[in-house]
């Protein structure tokens, strides 16, 4: 039996307050397997950046357990929280969040250095030239395309070593030969990695290239047989 690595039970959020409150996960339970590959796919709205989130550390339940690896994150405190994310947990969002004024080299190094890693400069240039920036480290973000600068991105998040790699429309920003680029290269690091990759998209091409699909609906994760009843209206549509 695989090895679960991401374990949510009862997860319960509501964002907002009063009158602008909306509940964005109700009772979701899910179950990840170690090494899988996951997508995350539903309408606009749907709670599925927010579950991301959720996975990520970055937002807190209102109830329920959230576990990744062998830690209840919903247990933590924020520096807790963020020493564990920073370790185990790499994150590649739509936007590059990059910073301008640092070269693609400094934003993948500083992080690390940021967090005691040794050799951080050594490891930032081992990453940016196992996703093809070798000859633009020292350019900075104004200076690449939006396709380099996701790069930088993922050298960012891969540089800890985490278990896990959350991805945010990784390829959202990006133009449809850049975009599948940017998923060849994911799943590639993610095979040769033995990661456990979990992205959001509305790009089914990109969606069926994961190992398994979780379609979200108003803050539920449907059942199987539905997303099946739902492809089938679909076809006879």
């Amino acid at each position: 039996m695989s090895e679960t690595i991401i374990e949510m039970r009862k997860a319960d959020l509501t964002l907002g307050n009063g009158a602008v409150s909306v509940h964005v996960l109700k009772n979701v339970g899910l179950q990840i397997a170690k090494g899988e590959s996951v997508g995350i796919v539903g309408p606009s709205g749907s709670g599925k950046s927010t579950l991301l989130m959720v996975m990520a550390g970055l937002e807190r339940l209102d109830s329920g357990e959230i576990r990744v690896g062998d830690a209840a994150l919903q247990a933590m405190r924020e520096d807790e929280l963020a020493d564990y994310r920073g370790r185990n947990i790499g994150i590649v969002f739509q936007s590059f969040h990059l910073i301008a004024n640092m070269t693609a080299l400094e934003n993948v190094a500083v992080p690390l250095e940021l967090a005691r890693v040794k050799d951080a400069f050594d490891i930032a240039r081992r990453e940016l030239t196992a996703v093809g920036l070798g000859e633009r480290m020292n350019h900075y973000p104004g200076q690449l395309s939006g396709g380099e600068q996701q790069r930088v991105a993922i050298a960012r998040a891969l540089a800890p070593s985490p278990a896990v790699l959350i991805a945010d429309e990784p390829t959202g920003n990006l133009d449809t030969e850049t975009g599948r680029q940017i998923a060849d290269l994911l799943f590639a690091q993610q095979a040769e990695r033995g990661m456990t990759l979990v992205l959001v998209t509305h790009d089914p091409a990109l969606a069926a290239r994961c190992s398994r699909q979780i379609r979200m609906r108003s803050g539920e994760i449907e059942p199987a047989d539905a997303k099946a009843g739902a492809g089938a209206e679909a076809a006879l549509a």
